[in-house]
């Protein structure tokens, strides 16, 4: 892969915050307007992600190889099974506890990099990578939180979930490096998340009645999600783990507050806008120190011969 292909993981994880960021502010319409279940916005996502795997697989060969399932699964029900558990984790504590915990995520995704992959990170990107992390955080902490709550099942539950979509990462980066195509780790994870359908359903207790404008503005909202996740697959195959999961995960809810200022005359807390600063401010530094490591090969590839005459 050449330098120029490697940098194209700034392009998708772009269009990745894009995609998220909008769905973001208008996810929650189909239950604030109709009451309709997150586990039933959960099925009809899993049936969302056929589109884009649909697109991705006439333009790829879909790899059949044993550890093209194995790390193509291991994203898929890490990311699935952890949006299940998110559900069950919301209906035992306070989401304004729950979000922070899960949103460092992109912490376990690091580290694993780091210590499995050997990724390495410069001394720039490793403060963009700090303030992102910090960024998340505050962002994820919502408006007239507070009160005293006893821990409880919750707790371990956000933890499980913050510990599977910071391994989700890792699993579509190491599927990139063992040579499995974009294609087929989303087909994968698309399989993964129509097999947990049944599971949502049970949760629910059936499904559920409902006008059809509920589902038709879920279709609508979750089709963003299911093309979101498509381009994070993309931009992990290019960029690396540890750079790629801060960005976006720190990103995408500030386009998603931007929106919601607009759209619904909404402010954010003062905790978010910090959080906005240090996302924009992180992301840079990120970003930034990724193109000067990649300018160095060819800054010192000229004087190479010189050194010899």
């Amino acid at each position: 892969m050449t330098t120029r292909d490697k940098r194209t993981w700034i392009l998708y994880a772009g269009l990745l915050v894009l995609f998220w960021g909008v769905w973001g502010a208008f996810s929650s319409q189909p239950t604030e307007r109709y009451g309709y279940p997150d586990e039933m916005i959960y099925v009809i996502w899993a049936f969302t992600m056929l589109v884009p795997a649909a697109v991705a697989l006439r333009r790829e060969r879909f790899d059949r190889r044993p550890i093209a399932a194995v790390y193509g699964l291991a994203a898929g029900l890490t990311g699935a099974g952890g949006q299940l558990l998110l559900f069950q984790a919301l209906s035992d504590g306070p989401a304004y506890l729950i979000f922070p915990v899960v949103s460092l995520s992109p912490v376990i995704t690091v580290l694993m990099a780091v210590a499995l992959l050997r990724e390495r990170i410069g001394k720039l990107a490793v403060i963009g990578v700090i303030a992102a992390l910090i960024a998340i955080v505050l962002i994820s902490i919502p408006a007239g939180a507070g009160g005293s709550v006893s821990t409880g099942s919750w707790l371990l539950l956000a933890v499980l979930i913050c510990v599977a979509w910071g391994a989700q990462a890792f699993f579509m980066r190491k599927a990139a490096l063992a040579g499995v195509n974009d294609a087929t780790t989303f087909g994968w994870m698309t399989i993964s998340g129509l097999l947990l359908v049944p599971v949502a359903v049970l949760m629910m207790g059936g499904l559920p009645d409902a006008p059809w404008q509920a589902p038709a503005l879920t279709a609508g909202t979750q089709i963003l999600n299911a093309v979101g996740a498509l381009f994070l697959v993309m931009a992990l195959s290019r960029g690396k783990a540890s750079v790629v999961a801060p960005i976006t995960n720190a990103l995408a809810p500030v386009l998603t507050i931007v929106l919601s200022l607009v759209v619904y005359q909404t402010l954010p807390t003062i905790w978010a806008t910090v959080g906005i600063v240090l996302a924009l401010g992180g992301s840079t530094l990120m970003v930034y120190a990724d193109e000067k490591r990649e300018e160095i090969p060819q800054v010192l590839e000229p004087s190479t011969p010189a050194v010899g005459s």
